[in-house]
């Protein structure tokens, strides 16, 4: 017998139909309501219309179940019998707000609707029953704006235009100085906008209204700004939005009002102190959208000292019940406090780092939900450059800060501005300056290095997107003046035109002229606890991509276990070196090849001694050279006339190399294993200066563990002929040197045909290492280089979920990496009855989902830049754990 789907679901009067645990169904601010009441704290009574609801609208074309709109019914009657008001009585009318909730928070992707239920005839009601006929004038002009423009497409812009006419002609500068009757004029002139741009009257009927605003909301789910936050935070299988329909209370009603979001600890460096931003006689929107700078939350207790011992009690409890550091959203209505939201409050890595450890010493939760609370990709907030204190670019303003880290980059004033500079300069960091940001900003916002605002607080949208991204960003800096149509800003006396360099300090809300040097961050206090926790629960070692000693030695203080990919082709390039390289290319012969090589040979030993110098004791495997040879000649006509003039030869020579050295695809031609096998003396070259290398450091004193890499191999015959001439090579070396060293050779599988013949070629390796980045583009026929030109429309259009060089492709590329490690280990085992050692050293290596895929296909090791090693550290801890199902990690 099949049981009738629930699609509402009611809350209030400490009742709740739903519970926390129903976030799928409910979203996160449907379930935290229907709990927050279930637990006694003052909610204003409402319902949540399910996000199976939104999902089923989209199947259906975009229309609401039938089914739905008597639950409606049922749940709006059921909120009437609490709060003793009707909706749509025009003496005391019942007024609501309709509002979004997915499961995972999206901050401001979605819409909002506040006094629903206002028409011309109940303003006035409300005007009388109140003896307050600004707040109902002020809550018919937000109504009017907020349904025109996100259930009717009306541009806001256009009732914003509207305002300001007005407020130049009352000669005020703020929204609170009009009087009842200027607002009474904003309305009609707002019902004008509306009119005009619909073609029809604002509705009068409060049914239509709510009905066309909760299509609104399901709308808004599918928006551009909802749907380009899903794509940059990888949020993936959500069913859709649900909406919460809530009985309105009031902040605007007097200077006895008020609304606020706080954090129950500071979410920029996780201290426990209430943190948080309220305005007197305002709505909640006007906090979130930054339009004025609010107050701290901590002045509150001298203005309303008992609402802010209560908002103090419920802090408390907040944390107690849900073990987490919480967001809230409150409004005061006539000195009595509700509380319109709680929800897991978003934070930087270092606030996470931080309230994770707190949390585990205060006993709230073990080690293991502390790893599982920290988001990999967060880490890099605590990674991030601070300024140099030794700079002598002094602060010429100040704001709030609101993210931390510091950023320096060219002024642009709009977020399309930005996605343009990004195209055409992709190298140039950008700095995004605005009056204050809004969701149509979020492209703008994720291409900037830093985010400056003149208004707003720490809970408004940029400073909430910010932290959430780990970008710098100072916000309320009303120094600074901003003329968008001149294309300057002007602050402390001096214009900057867009391009100028500007850099701010999100961790003190400094804003300094020009560019700023930075230096680099340790690992230590809460962030060391923390990833030693990690440590321990985690079964995938972490290694560095390094190619000189200093990268290496920073990989190490951030807890690489030895280097996964070491590439040689980049010790190449400087003055002398890139010289001698271009003699051997040019070379005539092979012992002019050898000659240019001997030149080069000590060079590649340096280098090396200091990498096994500063990874003592853990292993170092080396990549042999991996790129055409083409790429270290110029192919300009000057830069051709400057290398025959620096090595003495004809330039016809170099033009005619160069022409020979051609190829129409070289990501598939001369390089990798191709180019020892075609000129053995390269080979002999770099394993005579690794082993070399090795034998001196030895002597010396510390551990060394060399592991000779051979790329781009396709089949067996390459790697027995290069792996046995190596072999040879090296024992001759160090038989002749007197000391023991021990090698391995292995290979890098970045060619499908290698994947596919893996227990073969796991015959001749002594271990694999998965080059993904190359492995991807041979897979999938795409280009890293040049994806950009389609990349944008293939995750816009859903062809692919996520860009396959930011996040192993599973389904495609996977298949050929589990393959590989499963053939392999089977083939060295059954060959040699040894373990392979597996590992991963393309750009995935860093990705907490790649790593994820690594720990599940039994891979020894990944290996990333020296930056993300804290990032798979952690990654790897929470694969680890999630493995029986003990955690998922949150988006």
């Amino acid at each position: 017998m099949s049981t009738k789907t629930k699609y509402v679901y009611s809350f209030g009067s400490g009742k709740a139909d739903g519970r926390a645990d129903m976030k799928e169904l409910l979203g996160g601010k449907g379930a935290n309501l229907a709990e927050m009441s279930s637990i006694g704290i003052p909610v204003p009574p409402g319902f949540t219309i399910t996000t199976e609801v939104c999902h089923d609208y989209y199947e259906a074309g975009r229309k609401l179940p039938e089914s739905v709109k008597p639950e409606v019914e049922a749940a709006l009657k059921k909120v009437e019998e609490q709060v003793g008001k009707k909706f749509g009585d025009s003496s005391d009318p019942l007024l609501v707000s309709v509002r979004s909730g997915a499961a995972l928070s999206m901050p401001g992707m979605m819409n909002t609707i506040l006094n629903l239920g206002l028409t011309d005839a109940s303003v006035e009601g409300l005007a009388k029953k109140t003896d307050n006929p600004r707040f109902a004038y002020d809550g018919y002009r937000r109504l009017i704006d907020m349904f025109g423009s996100t259930a009717m497409g009306v541009e806001h812009e256009l009732f914003e235009h509207e305002l300001s006419k007005l407020k130049d002609e009352k000669k005020v500068k703020l929204d609170t100085d009009l009087s009842a009757a200027d607002l009474k004029e904003l309305v009609k002139r707002y019902k004008a906008v509306y009119e005009k741009a619909t073609g029809e009257p604002f509705p009068q009927d409060p049914k239509d209204q709510l009905w066309k605003a909760i299509m609104a909301v399901f709308n808004s789910w599918m928006g551009n700004k909802a749907v380009e936050y899903r794509r940059i935070e990888r949020i993936t299988g959500l069913k859709g939005t649900a909406v919460n329909v809530q009985s309105m209370v009031f902040g605007n009603t007097g200077t006895n009002s008020g609304t606020g979001v706080a954090f129950t600890r500071d979410p920029n460096t996780g201290e426990n102190t209430f943190y948080g931003d309220y305005l007197i006689n305002a709505q909640g929107e006007d906090v979130v959208a930054g339009i004025r700078t609010p107050e701290p939350i901590t002045r509150l207790h001298e203005e309303m000292p008992k609402v802010y011992e209560q908002l103090m009690d419920i802090r408390q409890k907040l944390e107690k019940h849900y073990k987490e550091m919480q967001d809230i959203e409150f409004t005061v209505e006539d000195g009595t406090l509700f509380m319109l939201q709680t929800r897991t409050g978003k934070r930087t890595g270092t606030s996470a780092v931080r309230i994770a450890v707190e949390l585990v010493k205060e006993g709230f939760i073990d080690e293991k939900a502390a790893i599982s609370r920290v988001n990999p990709e967060s880490l890099n907030h605590l990674l991030l450059p601070q300024l140099d204190p030794k700079s002598k670019n002094k602060p010429v303003a100040q704001g709030i800060a609101a993210s931390p880290g510091a950023a320096s980059g060219k002024i642009v004033l709009t977020a399309e501005a930005a996605v343009a500079h990004a195209e055409k300069h992709p190298d140039e960091p950008i700095m995004l300056v605005r009056k204050e940001t809004s969701p149509e900003d979020v492209a703008g916002m994720h291409l900037a290095k830093g985010i400056l605002t003149s208004t707003g607080g720490k809970a408004s949208h940029a400073a909430v997107v910010a932290r959430g991204w780990g970008k710098p960003c100072v916000v309320g800096c009303e120094a600074m003046k901003i003329d968008e149509k001149a294309g300057t800003i002007t602050i402390a006396g001096k214009t900057l035109k867009v391009g100028d360099y500007l850099t701010i300090n999100g961790s003190t809300g400094d804003v300094m002229i020009g560019q700023v040097e930075t230096i680099d961050p340790s690992v230590s206090g809460d962030f060391a606890t923390l990833m030693g926790w990690a440590d321990k629960a985690r079964k995938l070692k972490v290694r560095t991509n390094a190619d000189t000693p200093a990268d290496a030695a920073k990989a190490r203080e951030f807890g690489a276990e030895g280097i996964g990919l070491c590439r040689t082709e980049h010790m190449f390039f400087g003055d002398e070196r890139i010289v001698a390289m271009r003699k051997m290319i040019l070379a005539d012969d092979v012992e002019g090849r050898k000659a240019a090589l001997a030149q080069l040979e000590p060079f590649q030993k340096k280098d090396f001694v200091g990498i096994f110098e500063a990874m003592d004791g853990l292993p170092v495997t080396i990549r042999l050279l991996d790129p055409p040879l083409h790429e270290f000649l110029p192919h300009d006509e000057k830069g051709q006339e400057t290398v025959a003039k620096e090595l003495g030869i004809p330039v016809q020579k170099v033009k005619d190399r160069v022409e020979q050295l051609h190829e129409f695809n070289p990501m598939l031609g001369f390089r990798g294993c191709r180019l020892p096998i075609v000129y053995p003396e390269i080979g002999d070259m770099q394993v005579r200066a690794i082993i070399s290398a090795a034998i001196d450091v030895k002597k010396a004193g510390k551990s060394v563990l060399p592991e000779i890499m051979i790329p781009l191999i396709g089949t067996v015959a390459e790697l027995k002929i290069l792996k046995e001439r190596a072999i040879k090579l090296a024992d001759e070396l160090i038989a002749a040197s007197g000391v023991k060293v021990e090698y391995l050779v292995g290979t890098m599988i970045e060619i499908p045909r290698a994947a596919l013949v893996a227990d073969k070629v796991a015959e001749e390796a002594q271990f694999f290492s998965f080059g993904t980045n190359d492995l991807t583009q041979m897979t999938f026929g795409f280009s890293r280089d040049d994806i950009k030109s389609f990349m944008g429309t293939y995750l816009k259009e859903k062809i692919l979920p996520v860009d396959p060089f930011q996040s192993i492709d599973v389904e495609g590329v996977g298949q050929l990496i589990e393959m590989g490690v499963k053939k392999g280990r089977e083939g060295r085992k059954a060959k040699h009855g040894e373990h392979l050692k597996v590992g991963i050293c393309g750009e995935h290596g860093g990705d907490p989902d790649s790593v994820a895929f690594c720990h599940k296909v039994g891979m020894d090791y990944v290996s990333c830049s020296p930056f993300r090693v804290p990032i798979a550290r952690l990654a790897a801890a929470q694969a680890s754990l999630a493995e029986g199902g003990k955690i998922a990690r949150d988006k």
